[in-house]
């Protein structure tokens, strides 16, 4: 299932993306996409609508993709041929940081370059989300807590994140750096999340070409590995890292200016696209 929210910003109405195209009102069946209506029974319930039958929604903006998100974990350096390009060195263990999940944002609303910022840049991303509660999980057990998948785009300000000292979390948490969607797609759609090709282009320009086979830890590993840590809740998502391509890694370094266009997919979960504007 291709489970989606559709209005404008703080008005969403929960949707599903019917075989044809057409977008459902999901709104008389759950309350929003999130919470109960992403946990294994409320999928089932999903599951077993007559979607002909329901409202049809006219397309318009599109918002993130899950409601109620308590937690925006990403991973760093979880690609190989990322971390080759940037002149760092695998981690022996997951990086770790938080992107505020005030930065969620629709697939293709504008993103804001904060003030100051000079160094702002890409990262195409596969998004997983969480669908039930999961605590000290083992790898065999870990797709279980699995809801389902989403593109996201873990916008970031280099400078913030890696020159003004402290942790990476204000370099990725500016308002709007957190495009997510347009679709949670259900896991059951998604046959192996390890083989999917990814995509990112500035003005048309792809600059990012790259495949899920080349992350160092995967989906079934980050799951169980950070719900060691910490639990991980209904609506949570796991940015899971970015191939090459970014700007930081090119020779020499570019970086997103107002009025550039940023599009970016992967294989199954729809595209996003942003125009990129100064804060005012």
């Amino acid at each position: 299932m291709k489970l989606m929210r559709v209005g404008e910003l703080g008005q969403e109405k929960p949707a599903i993306l019917d075989g044809n195209g057409k977008i459902r009102d999901l709104s008389g069946h759950v309350a929003d996409i999130g919470g109960a209506a992403i946990s294994p029974e409320g999928l089932t319930k999903i599951a077993a609508l007559n979607l002909e039958s329901l409202p049809e929604l006219q397309a318009g903006r599109i918002g993130a993709c899950v409601s109620g998100t308590g937690k925006f974990i990403c991973i760093g350096l979880n690609y190989s041929d990322h971390a080759a390009e940037t002149g760092a060195t695998v981690p022996p263990e997951p990086i770790i940081f938080m992107k505020a999940t005030s930065a969620i944002v629709g697939p293709n609303d504008n993103v804001v370059i904060p003030r100051g910022s000079e160094k702002t840049d890409w990262e195409v991303e596969l998004g997983v989300i969480i669908g039930k509660t999961a605590k000290y999980v083992s790898e065999a057990d870990a797709m279980d807590y699995v809801a389902g998948y989403c593109l996201t785009n873990d916008v970031s300000e280099r400078a913030f994140q890696s020159e003004r000292s402290g942790q990476w979390t204000k370099g990725k948490s500016c308002d709007t750096f957190g495009p997510i969607g347009p679709w949670l797609v259900t896991a059951d759609e998604v046959a192996d999340p390890q083989n999917l090709g990814m995509w990112l282009t500035v003005n048309g320009e792809k600059v990012q070409n790259g495949s899920t086979k080349t992350m160092v830890y995967g989906v079934r590993y980050l799951v169980s590995y950070l719900s060691q840590f910490m639990s991980l809740h209904p609506g949570d998502v796991i940015s899971t890292g970015t191939p090459p391509g970014v700007g930081l890694g090119m020779k020499p370094q570019r970086f997103l200016k107002a009025g550039d266009v940023v599009e970016l997919g992967i294989d199954g979960l729809g595209t996003q696209k942003q125009t990129f504007v100064a804060d005012i």
